[in-house]
């Protein structure tokens, strides 16, 4: 077993899809026994999302999704019919056993099969039990479904990803990734934690009701905040920083490059390492509030300048420096980044059927409870019968009654 930080809490998993298989897969990550359940047969609907999907040894294709691989490393997958009144039978009895429940299915769901928060929390009161949804437990919304892309465009994150809508392809945009789905896995695990620690003072389990447009609503950050001080709504602007000057994509004569600039010294020391020492003693430009104001000036200043020069040479000028700059890399380059490398984010885990499956790791890095990742993502039902066997349940008989 994983000897993280968490290697003493047993996570119940009755989640699929992405924001709550995100949070519980941090959790196995940190060394948490997590217990996947999934449906007999069909398993976590993103098992399907592909292609692509995971090869076997032979080369063949698995049924298992790059979506999938993505979520649920180090986890424990066991089948069980939640309809079925066996299988709720089940799931009680595993939730007796955990610390912790994590699930996503719309509101009042699992409390018809006796599986909510407050069925559960009364034969085990220690219980954390976190429900991720949409909209809430409760609300005008609270019983509609909901996906990443749809909240990012309610939410108001698409109303400010993009090109200026002036500009040629202008208009609202979604992120590249599922930002709401992760950002959402990220706030329940904060929340799972924090209740695991007050519980450690108190005794007592928690419920925890996260909803993603919540989530998405929160985490606009300092857009948010700029249209609550000054009244006006922000809009798409590229890739330039509303708040900090300059911070956008440039050209150089061989391709383009990302400057972020976060303060007065910097920006001084970017324009001697570009030879043009006097801008920064600019009124205009002195200070980061008069950069903003005077962008529509400093942007053509600097592209021009950027223009003239190779792009290794600017990166490496503004690297020695001292100042914020960096290639747009694909996803081969990201992976070839020698820091990365020198990290070991990538990993290769062993996999029943494949091998091994790569891995993008946890960033965490703890000094005296190391994480360690030597789980794969499981197989559909890879751990039914070692999970339902330690419950002292007939595996082959619930099998047989298509409970498992």
């Amino acid at each position: 077993m994983p000897e993280g930080p968490l290697s003493h809490i047993r996570v119940l998993d009755l989640s699929r899809i992405m924001a709550a298989p995100w949070s519980t897969q941090i959790l196995a990550d940190l060394g948490a026994d997590v217990i996947k359940v999934e449906r007999p047969g069909l398993g976590d609907d993103t098992r399907g999302w592909g292609p692509p999907f995971l090869k076997a040894a032979d080369g063949t294709p698995t049924t298992d999704a790059g979506y999938f691989l993505a979520c649920n490393r180090g986890k424990r997958s066991v089948t069980l019919d939640l309809a079925h009144p066996d299988g709720q039978a089940a799931v009680r009895l595993l939730a007796e056993k955990s610390d912790v429940v994590v699930e996503n299915f719309k509101v009042g769901a699992l409390a018809r099969y006796g599986l909510d928060a407050a069925s559960l929390r009364a034969t085990n009161p220690r219980l954390i039990y976190c429900s991720v949804t949409g909209f809430g437990q409760d609300g005008p919304r609270a019983e509609q479904a909901a996906y990443d892309f749809m909240i990012q465009a309610m939410g108001g994150l698409m109303g400010i990803t993009g090109r200026r809508e002036d500009e040629p392809g202008g208009g609202p945009q979604k992120v590249g990734v599922p930002i709401v789905d992760l950002m959402t896995g990220m706030y329940a695990t904060v929340a799972i934690l924090a209740a695991v620690a007050r519980r450690a003072e108190t005794g007592q389990g928690e419920t925890i009701d996260l909803a993603m447009l919540d989530v998405q609503a929160a985490f606009l950050g300092n857009q948010s905040m700029n249209w609550l001080l000054s009244g006006r709504a922000p809009k798409p602007g590229g890739n330039r920083h509303p708040n900090i000057q300059p911070q956008d994509v440039f050209d150089a004569q061989d391709g383009a490059f990302v400057l972020a600039v976060g303060n007065d010294g910097q920006f001084a020391k970017l324009c001697v390492a570009l030879d043009r020492a006097e801008w920064g003693a600019d009124p205009r430009f002195i200070r980061n509030a008069d950069r903003v104001r005077n962008s529509a000036v400093l942007t053509p200043l600097l592209a021009g300048r950027f223009a003239e020069l190779p792009r290794e040479k600017i990166i490496s000028a503004l690297e020695a420096a001292g100042v914020p700059c960096g290639p747009i890399n694909s996803m081969p380059d990201v992976f070839a980044e020698p820091q990365l490398q020198h990290r070991q984010m990538l990993r290769h885990l062993p996999h029943p059927v494949a091998g091994t499956v790569p891995q993008v790791i946890s960033p965490m890095r703890f000094a005296e409870s190391p994480l360690s990742f030597d789980r794969a993502p499981p197989t559909l039902g890879q751990h039914t019968e070692e999970v339902l066997a330690g419950l002292g349940l007939d595996v082959a008989d619930l099998r047989a009654r298509g409970v498992c």
